[in-house]
């Protein structure tokens, strides 16, 4: 199965005709007579679109049809009111249902960003990998990614996210300050990468 994963557009371009937010919204410019906002579309790295695309045909391929199989096995053993791996086995099928529709939006929806197509390097945006120093001279390594690839332990953060808000747009030699559950931390930008 071949999913289309979107068109390629670099974050920061706007659509004629409308108004970014900084909260994640745009304003206008789609028949929105109310001026209500609609959710800007989210951005992905080629890796994390990957990622997604293959749990979604190892779901469509191979999980969906090895549960069905079980719940028609159930199902043959008769009374289904009181067979519990029948109802499990619906339960499970309705859970994988739902992640498969989630993850088929989640993609149709989503703009594929290259990292490497990044023309201006002296700046974070999305996809960048940024070494930064905290004020006990402790150094780290993120990729700013979207929301559906963030994994702290892996080295990646959510764009969304405090300290991905913090470092968009920000150079090498930049201090940001980022509000954290332990307190504020100062973070010195040392290194940009796009890779």
């Amino acid at each position: 199965m071949v999913q289309e994963m979107g068109p390629r557009k670099r974050p920061g371009e706007a659509d004629p005709g409308t108004e970014e937010e900084p909260s994640g919204l745009e304003l206008g410019g789609g028949g929105e007579e109310d001026g209500e906002p609609r959710p800007l579309r989210r951005y992905i790295t080629r890796a994390g679109a990957e990622r997604l695309h293959a749990e979604l045909v190892r779901l469509l391929n191979e999980e969906r049809p090895r549960v069905t199989a079980e719940v028609s096995a159930a199902a043959a053993q008769g009374d289904r009111s009181e067979n519990a791996e029948y109802l499990y086995g619906k339960k499970r099928l309705r859970e994988i249902d739902r992640r498969i529709r989630f993850l088929q939006t989640r993609l149709d929806s989503s703009t594929v960003v290259d990292p490497a197509e990044q023309q201006d390097r002296e700046r974070v945006y999305f996809g960048a990998t940024v070494t930064l120093e905290d004020e006990d001279c402790r150094r780290s390594t993120y990729q700013v990614v979207g929301p559906d690839e963030l994994d702290a332990r892996g080295g990646r953060v959510s764009v969304d996210s405090p300290v991905g808000r913090a470092l968009i747009g920000r150079r090498r030699g930049d201090v940001v300050a980022v509000q954290r559950p332990a307190g504020e931390v100062e973070l010195e930008v040392k290194e940009i990468r796009y890779a």
